[in-house]
């Protein structure tokens, strides 16, 4: 996919999310950077010579939410995470118990919703190829320079200032090759907005059987992860001989 780079932070998290992810960094003894934002990991490990980057969720029911507009960003964001569930009463003032999920772990509900949202991610990627100078012209008009607000028409407040005198590529403005490039990156990004699941759930079911923390968060976490990097390891040993 195109990616574009959007400007803004995304708003902050609700208190009492913050708290119960807050506790959860705690008990588990993880590791947040200073100047983390939102959508940024939401803790690390260090262990063994790794970094480990995890992903928090908690929750007052059996299953979990995940993010509002979920789509191939998340994908490849997700994919090499491990993550800490936290499982809170009704209230969300009491955690009745932990699961880690390896990135093994959450590869087969990753794999369902890639392949969900799989033909709008196509769609998002092949259709940008197919503009050219006409479909150009039939929005602005044949010009031999296209102007700032040509440019905002397309692009709006996406972009900063800074990044629209970037992307000049002519002292007054933009040749229309500039331009086509610009509107290929538009067409993406109108198209991924499309090409996402609003909030899915990852359901109680889908950790049925899973082994509960409820005490020594830290200690066991630590052996969890020791035991999938041991298996990682192994198999890619195997896969290298």
């Amino acid at each position: 996919m195109i990616p574009l780079r959007l400007s803004g932070r995304l708003p902050p998290m609700p208190v009492q999310d913050d708290v119960r992810e807050r506790e959860l960094l705690q008990l588990f003894n993880l590791h947040v950077p200073v100047e983390r934002r939102r959508a940024d990991t939401d803790a690390s490990l260090r262990i063994d010579g790794h970094e480990l980057e995890f992903e928090l969720k908690s929750t007052t029911g059996r299953s979990v939410s995940t993010v509002r507009d979920f789509g191939a960003d998340h994908i490849a964001k997700w994919k090499d995470k491990h993550w800490i569930f936290g499982f809170y009463n009704r209230d969300g003032t009491r955690l009745l118990y932990c699961h880690y999920a390896s990135p093994a772990d959450m590869a087969p509900w990753i794999a369902e919703k890639e392949e969900y949202v799989r033909p709008d991610i196509v769609l998002a990627t092949e259709v940008p190829r197919l503009i050219d100078r006409s479909t150009l012209v039939k929005i602005f008009g044949d010009k031999s320079l296209y102007d700032y607000e040509d440019a905002r028409r397309l692009m709006k407040s996406q972009w900063t200032q800074e990044r629209y005198d970037d992307e000049r590529d002519l002292p007054d403005g933009y040749s229309s090759e500039r331009m086509v490039e610009i509107l290929k990156l538009r067409c993406a990004y109108v198209i991924s907005r499309g090409a996402t699941l609003n909030n899915p759930h990852i359901s109680g079911s889908y950790f049925e059987g899973w082994v509960k923390i409820t005490e020594d968060h830290a200690a066991k976490l630590r052996e969890k992860v020791r035991n999938y990097l041991a298996v990682t390891n192994a198999v890619a040993t195997d896969t290298a001989t």
